[in-house]
């Protein structure tokens, strides 16, 4: 393999699919980059075995062949390199780099035993803004859960039919809902899509009015933007069934400024997160709701301006999960939905359904 390309087009590549490579694996091409080099460009390509990524440049190909490199160290180096032009030739198990007047060199490993991406049949597809997706992403997946004891609410609940589509994430302790409308679809699709994929589709979005579409067959996902092409294994298994979780009713409703009461709430986080509870009190009366936090280091004590219809209540929430909830959205004004101390908080728009947000309470002894 020989081929001369732009350090500052293959160093982009690189960062993309290097998120695919495998930081703990027994299986070290799941930690490479395969690079191929053919016609008249370089296909770079890592997968961990969940989640794929390749990326296509320009380049000048002298000589053809595939290779594999450690993915992490080719992409630090690369990046250092972005303003030369850089000449990649395979020689026995290394990999020559040449730039401007000097040479450097990385071990390689045989591109044949890499893992094979399987491509995604265009079974069924759907089509929306990439302003929406980015939002559909940004709202939920961070409520995804982080551990393995449920490896299925590591995702994020996909669900579209005729013009709309709606992203579920939650992790146990909290829940995001979010819709929004869809330009086009072709069956009705219904998966579990991993967290840690959809965070990088968003990555790869780039301006807010093209249109992306996603194509799912089976048991894998495949998103194509601007010469790079992600696919991501789905999850099996059953997930949550959220309509029983969400209260439909509250015996307290509250209108609040969305910003005042993010501003109070991160204050309060400040001192919340030196105690292992990380908690933050919300007492709510009338026309006001007292947001505190009471630790050990010190003491945020704050008054937010509410609409209150119905009761008085006091309600101890996660200072992070809320934090999270409240910088998610941008409406001006939010309802907040309660059924006292015990019962979950519900956040909503003040009008419409295209968001929802369920946080359990903190059981205070």
């Amino acid at each position: 393999m020989k081929s001369v390309c732009e350090g500052v087009e293959l160093s982009d590549a690189v960062g993309k699919v290097v998120k695919a490579c495998s930081v703990r694996t027994t299986k070290p091409r799941l930690e490479c980059i395969k690079i191929t080099a053919e016609n008249d460009g370089l296909i770079l390509l890592a997968t961990d075995g969940e989640l794929s990524i390749q990326k296509k440049i320009k380049a000048e190909v002298l000589e053809e062949g595939s290779v594999c490199v450690p993915g992490k160290y080719f992409a630090e180096f690369i990046k250092r390199l972005e303003r030369e032009q850089i000449s990649l030739s395979t020689e026995g198990e290394r990999l020559d780099i040449r730039y401007a007047d000097s040479e450097s060199s990385l071990q390689t490993l045989s591109a044949e035993d890499f893992p094979r991406v399987d491509a995604v049949v265009e079974e069924k597809r759907i089509a929306l803004s990439a302003k929406n997706l980015k939002e559909l992403i940004a709202k939920t997946v961070f409520c995804c859960a982080q551990d393995d004891s449920r490896p299925v609410l590591k995702g994020c609940l996909i669900q579209a039919e005729e013009g709309m589509i709606c992203f579920t994430a939650l992790d146990g302790y909290r829940m995001a809902v979010c819709r929004k409308n869809l330009d086009e679809i072709r069956g009705e699709i219904k998966i579990v899509c991993p967290g840690r994929a959809l965070n990088e589709i968003a990555r790869m979005i780039g301006g807010d009015e093209e249109t992306i579409e996603i194509f799912v067959q089976n048991n894998a996902l495949r998103v194509s933007i601007e010469n790079t092409v992600l696919t991501a294994r789905l999850y099996e298994g059953e997930f949550v069934n959220v309509s029983n979780i969400i209260p439909r009713e509250f015996t307290s409703e509250v209108v609040a400024d969305r910003a005042a009461l993010a501003e109070s709430v991160e204050r309060a986080a400040v001192l919340a997160r030196t105690d292992k509870s990380s908690i933050v009190l919300f007492d709510i009366r009338e026309d006001r709701m007292n947001v505190t936090s009471n630790t050990s280091v010190g003491r945020v004590d704050e008054s937010v301006k509410i609409l209150l219809e119905g009761k008085d209540v006091v309600i101890a929430l996660n200072s992070k999960y809320m934090s999270e909830c409240l910088s998610a959205v941008t409406d001006e004004k939010l309802r907040i939905g309660l059924n006292g101390s015990v019962s979950p908080c519900v956040i909503t728009p003040v009008t419409g359904e295209e968001f929802l947000y369920l946080v359990l309470p903190v059981r205070q002894s």
